[in-house]
């Protein structure tokens, strides 16, 4: 039986425990920015945690998948897996409304499931199969979705910034309440196009969330080594754009800040700056060995951070969700990561003739 993966709506929020966490402005001359009180956090309900739990556990068991096929030779060029950043795309889509745009760099698979494209699509995508989001020509990085609004997965680094703040002007200009979300990472901050595409989209305020997901090491280059300001929530200061510093490992925080950067966006404020501080556990590809950080590091993160068991942590103790539940979600997550692992190894290579297709847009016909 073909199991498909698809979007759930994100359950409605839970009230706050406390008064809601401020939104810190970034300001020269401030103090080192940090991530959000837990005390101050948006609670979740039991329906928000188990959405959360899902979303977060097709994409990690996803990305194992990938990394084993990759393995076996199935899929080939580059694979760059979002093992262990989950929380930050599931975070910023519970918050989102739909219409909302979405795009990102290479480690993209994440943010493919959880705009809710299909599993085999994506799977397809990667093997080079007709059945892929790009009838197989487009590989890892290169998968788009019109329906899902996610514009891609693109491995030029940075290119996705300068490309979401026009995705913010169209709305702006079209005036339908719709917000960016543009997606890089620490490395891809120092890019000059970065800095171009912060000024426009403070000058004509547009509806733009720039997410920089800060995973400590760009490529293998710690973040220490490579950035003069390593807050990367100030990097919008001299342009006047407000960002905060979040706890990337942490749904809750996500969706919190979340909330606040989009809702200052839509408003017609202008665009927002967060910094989610998150880690992969993998290397920056498949062909990285990832030498330069300790396996203690790794371990330690997985051990006392990681995403998936913070939410499975609440459920169990927090609700009272029994360990029988949570090993059917499993199951049922495994079952539609199967299916489309299978899919994508059977489905036919796409014919000689795609190669001549989508090169030229045609001009509609009377």
């Amino acid at each position: 039986m073909a199991v498909a993966a698809r979007k759930t709506k994100a359950p409605a929020p839970a009230k706050t425990a406390g008064k809601p966490a401020k939104a810190r402005s970034a300001k020269a001359g401030g103090d080192k920015a940090a991530a959000p009180a837990p005390s101050n956090m948006a609670v979740f309900s039991k329906d928000e945690d188990l959405h959360a739990y899902r979303e977060m556990l097709l994409i990690r068991r996803f990305e194992e998948k990938a990394g084993q096929m990759y393995g076996m030779g199935l899929i080939g060029g580059f694979c760059h897996l979002y093992i262990g950043q989950e929380a930050v795309v599931v975070g910023m889509q519970m918050a989102s409304k739909d219409g909302d745009q979405v795009i990102t760099g290479y480690r993209d698979h994440g943010h493919m499931l959880a705009c809710g494209m299909e599993s085999r699509g994506v799977m397809a995508e990667l093997t080079g199969r007709r059945g892929g989001y790009s009838r197989g020509k487009g590989g890892s990085m290169h998968m788009f979705s019109r329906e899902k609004n996610f514009y891609g997965g693109h491995g030029i680094v940075g290119a996705q910034v300068s490309l979401g703040t026009g995705l913010g002007f169209a709305n702006w200009y079209r005036e339908d309440g719709r917000v960016s979300l543009a997606y890089f990472g620490d490395g891809a901050a120092n890019q000059g196009q970065v800095y171009e595409s912060f000024n426009m989209a403070q000058l004509w305020k547009l509806p733009v969330v720039f997410i920089i997901e800060n995973n400590r090491y760009a490529m293998g280059t710690a973040v220490s080594r490579a950035s003069a300001q390593t807050d990367f929530s100030r990097r919008g200061v001299s342009f006047g754009i407000p960002g905060e510093q979040v706890d990337g490992m942490d749904v809750r925080a996500v969706r919190d800040a979340a909330t606040r950067a989009i809702e200052h966006a839509r408003s017609g404020k202008g665009p927002y700056i967060l910094e989610m501080q998150t880690y992969r556990y993998r290397g920056h590809s498949m062909s990285d060995p990832a030498k330069y950080r300790s396996k203690d590091e790794v371990q330690r993160m997985r051990e006392e951070h990681d995403p998936i068991e913070q939410v499975r942590g609440r459920l169990t103790r927090d609700f009272k969700v029994g360990e029988d539940e949570l090993k059917a979600i499993d199951a049922k997550v495994r079952e539609i990561v199967n299916d489309a692992a299978e899919f994508a190894t059977h489905d036919p290579e796409p014919d000689p003739s795609e190669l001549f297709t989508d090169i030229l847009l045609e001009p509609a016909k009377a």
